[in-house]
This record gives C-alpha cells, sequence and structure tokens, in this order.
C-alpha cells in the first residue's frame, strides 16, 4: 500500500506540475484581458444577480441562486479548510496570497466555463438541461473526443473527491466527535443522500439552497469571530503573507520553513481546488440555471470565486495566521496540519472551537456529495444516454456508504490526480473559445445598457 501511496504521490506531482498550473493561469490572464477585466466591473452586480434576480420564465431547470448553491456545495467545505491550512503549513502564508492571485483570474475563467456552458446547452428526452465542458468542446471546439474524455474523467472523480473522501471526513469526524460508528454514518448518509439524489437536480437545488447559505453563514461567523478576538494581530498577518509571498517563510516553531515556488504551487494548486474555476465541474451545474442570456448566469457562476477563496478560505488563513498556532506541535507531538492545524486555531479562542469546525465539516461534506453526484451523473448521459442516470444515481449512493467504512488515503491521491487530468481538456476548450466567450459578453453587456436605459426612461 505504501508503493501504491508513493506512485500516486509521484504521479499528482507530475499533473499539478508546474505545465497544469501555468495554463491555468495563462487561460486566467488571457480571458481576464479578452473581457476586459470582467471580475472588477461586474462583481457587484453578479452578487446581486445570485441573491436578488429571478429568471422563472426563462430556460432552465433551477434558479440563479440554486445554480450558484449547487456550485458551492461542490467547493466550499473541505478544500476550504483542510484545503487552506495544509497549503499553509507546508507553503507558508505566503500560499494564501498565491490562492487570492489564482481566485482573481479565476473569476474570469469561472465567467467564461458558464457562458459556454449556457451558450451550447441543450434539452434532453427528460426535458432537462444538459451542458458543461463536453458540450462545448464537441458542439463548440468541434472535438467530441475531448468531450468524451472530460466526461469519463468527471463520472470517475465524481466517485472520489465527490463522494467517498466526503462520507469518509464525516464518518471520521463522527466517530471522533460523538464515538459513533462509521457503520451507522454510512446508513444515516445513504438514507440522506438518496432522498435528493433520487429526486435530480430539482430536489438538490433545493436542498442544497437551504443548507449552503445556513453552513457558510455559521462557518464565515466563527471565523469572524476568531479574527475579531485577534484584530490587532492583523495588520502583522497581512504583512507576513505578503512579504512570505515573494521570499518564503523562514522556520516557526515545529514549522520547517518554505521557499517561493512552493508557496506558489500549493497555493494556486489549492486555490484551483478549493473553487473549481478550470477544472469543469461547475458549469455542469450552470447549464441548469434559468436565464435569458449566458452572461447573466456566467456572473453567478464568478461570484461563486469571490465567495469561496475571496471569503471564506482568506477567513480560514487568517484564523491561522493571528492565532499564532503555525508551527505548533499536537498532543501527539507531530506538527499541526490540515485540519488539526485549523482545528487547533479556534480552539485557542473559543471553547469547543475545534467541535464547531467539525459540526461545520459535516453538512460541508454531505453537500459536497450531492454537488458532485449531479456533475456524475450528467457526465454520464453525455456517455451512454438518460438510460445511464438511474443506475449512476444508485452505483453513487452505494459508494456513500463504502467511503464511510473503509481507509481511503489510496482515493484521495487517486481523486486529485483525476482533479487534474479533468482540467487539461476544459482548459483547451476555454483556450480556443475565448473569441466565443469575448462575443457573448459584448451582446451581453448591451443587454445591459438598454435595460438600464429603459429603467431610467419609466423613473423620469
Amino acid at each position: 500500500m505504501d508503493k501504491v501511496q508513493e506512485v500516486l504521490d509521484a504521479i499528482n506531482n507530475i499533473v499539478w506540475g508546474p505545465p497544469l498550473l501555468i495554463l491555468m493561469i495563462v487561460v486566467g490572464v488571457l480571458l481576464t484581458f479578452r473581457l476586459r477585466g470582467v471580475q472588477i466591473r461586474h462583481l457587484v452586480y453578479a452578487h446581486k444577480l445570485a441573491f436578488m434576480r429571478d429568471d422563472g420564465k426563462a430556460e432552465g431547470d433551477i434558479s440563479h441562486f440554486q445554480a450558484l448553491m449547487t456550485a458551492l456545495a461542490a467547493t466550499i467545505g473541505i478544500g476550504s479548510i483542510t484545503g487552506v491550512s495544509t497549503a499553509i503549513a507546508i507553503g507558508g502564508l505566503g500560499a494564501l496570497f498565491w490562492m487570492w492571485v489564482a481566485a482573481f483570474f479565476g473569476m474570469a475563467t469561472k465567467y467564461a466555463e458558464a457562458v459556454l456552458a449556457i451558450k451550447y446547452r441543450e434539452l434532453d428526452s427528460n426535458n432537462q438541461m444538459c451542458g458543461g465542458p463536453m458540450y462545448y468542446l464537441e458542439k463548440g471546439l468541434k472535438a467530441k473526443w475531448l468531450g468524451v474524455i472530460f466526461a469519463i474523467l468527471a463520472a470517475i472523480t465524481a466517485f472520489g473527491t465527490g463522494n467517498m473522501v466526503q462520507s469518509n471526513s464525516v464518518a471520521g469526524a463522527m466517530l471522533e466527535t460523538f464515538s459513533v460508528s462509521p457503520f451507522i454514518t454510512g446508513i444515516a448518509l445513504v438514507i440522506l443522500c438518496a432522498v435528493p439524489l433520487i429526486g435530480g437536480i430539482k430536489s438538490i437545488g433545493n436542498v442544497v439552497g437551504i443548507l449552503v447559505p445556513a453552513m457558510a453563514v455559521f462557518y464565515i461567523c466563527i471565523s469572524l469571530g476568531v479574527v475579531l478576538v485577534n484584530i490587532a494581530y492583523v495588520p502583522k498577518a497581512f504583512g507576513m503573507i505578503f512579504k512570505t509571498a515573494f521570499s518564503g517563510q523562514a522556520a516557526v516553531g515545529g514549522f520547517v520553513g518554505s521557499s517561493v515556488m512552493l508557496a506558489i504551487q500549493l497555493g494556486i494548486s489549492r486555490g484551483v481546488f478549493s473553487s473549481e474555476a478550470g477544472l469543469g465541474s461547475s458549469p455542469i451545474a450552470a447549464a441548469a440555471a434559468k436565464t435569458d442570456s449566458p452572461g447573466r448566469q456566467a456572473l453567478v457562476s464568478m461570484s461563486s470565486v469571490f465567495i469561496t477563496t475571496g471569503i471564506v478560505c482568506t477567513l480560514t488563513g487568517l484564523a491561522i495566521a493571528t492565532t499564532g498556532v503555525l508551527g505548533g506541535v499536537g498532543s501527539t507531538g507531530e506538527l499541526l496540519d490540515g485540519s488539526a492545524l485549523a482545528l487547533a486555531a479556534f480552539d485557542s479562542v473559543f471553547p469547543y472551537g475545534g467541535l464547531m469546525v467539525t459540526l461545520a465539516i459535516i453538512p460541508f461534506a454531505y453537500s459536497t456529495i450531492l454537488g458532485w453526484a449531479y456533475y456524475g451523473e450528467k457526465s454520464m448521459e453525455y456517455l451512454f444516454g438518460i438510460k445511464a442516470i438511474i443506475p449512476y444515481r444508485l452505483m453513487f449512493i452505494v459508494f456513500v456508504f463504502i467511503g464511510s467504512v473503509l481507509n481511503l488515503q489510496v482515493v484521495w491521491g487517486f481523486s486529485n490526480i483525476m482533479n487534474g487530468l479533468m482540467a487539461f481538456p476544459n482548459l483547451i476548450g476555454l483556450l480556443f473559445l475565448s473569441g466565443v466567450v469575448a462575443k457573448e459578453t459584448v451582446l451581453f453587456e448591451g443587454l445591459l445598457k438598454r435595460e438600464r436605459e429603459e429603467s431610467t426612461a419609466k423613473e423620469t
């Protein structure tokens, strides 16, 4: 097993090496320039759309808000807590700066993904919307073989990243916190997942539309509490983040220090893992949204990167930076890393602070299962038609239980590799279809201008 893990780690380092990270940044920078900084110009309007507008009569299966929550369900969670903690523990506080860089350009990437997802979506025989990279690779880029590759990778990744590693995290948290057997947790998760999954995207949208905002607000509030208690250390924390982003971080306590390249690599890769910008998963949910324009839903999708990385990941990083737990050791004498580092930060401020984070991780992981189940079934539908949906859902539910009761260290490594491989065909599509995205944006901004002029005329 150790040799298998070593091989997976080596492959993972290759897949998530400089070529993929550079391609992601190049695509993000290109789109930012071609779209004239869409993530800056329309950021406020994007959030208004997400939380206030309802295109109920437009084509689609779920609202802007539900599409955003479905995408957030698959992104806010373990990556926003454990992922950030791991990046900082290994790459230093400077890794957080490079997460922000990845998020800034990733907003343009996510906007482009959603534009293409809406433009090239289609109705299936169940009268439901289907879209995502596989469709715009086939219909836009005329490269069906790339669409097939993406769909295969996405369907497989859903069982790992979006299923077993999530149910395993919940089972581990329940065992450690409440001494509940993983077997019992697995059965409970199967029941909780089966009901919305059998109901399809509308049921998933209804569940995550309630669960995601509630859990996000809860985690943001306790994170803000940690930062506010240590508000005097915030300026110093920001200073360290910016300084070590370009100089590397010296050893602190048990922390052995990091190089600039390590901070860049971990910051960008964990930032992408958290927001999923460029991976190609979230546009599958965007394609189901009720919208009168590709650009409108694209702005909603773009806002998810700001929420996930700009707010949730930043608060996790600041909680660690201001409490001074980086470089500390746990009760076992080992260096704090991953979830343990985040838990230590919250425990240093609140009684049972770590318990509160654990309680937040459980619904985070549950919602991620629901979001990725939809991504996986739509990928299978693309490959084999609607006849594959029900068998895939049933198999997905079975694997929820399997993930709860098994040790999944190897699955973690395999899932990271699949995540990275998914990104390659999607990024190729975005690169060569950037002109289409730019044209759709011009049309959309013309629509916005006319709407504003009509609104002004009515007021006068």
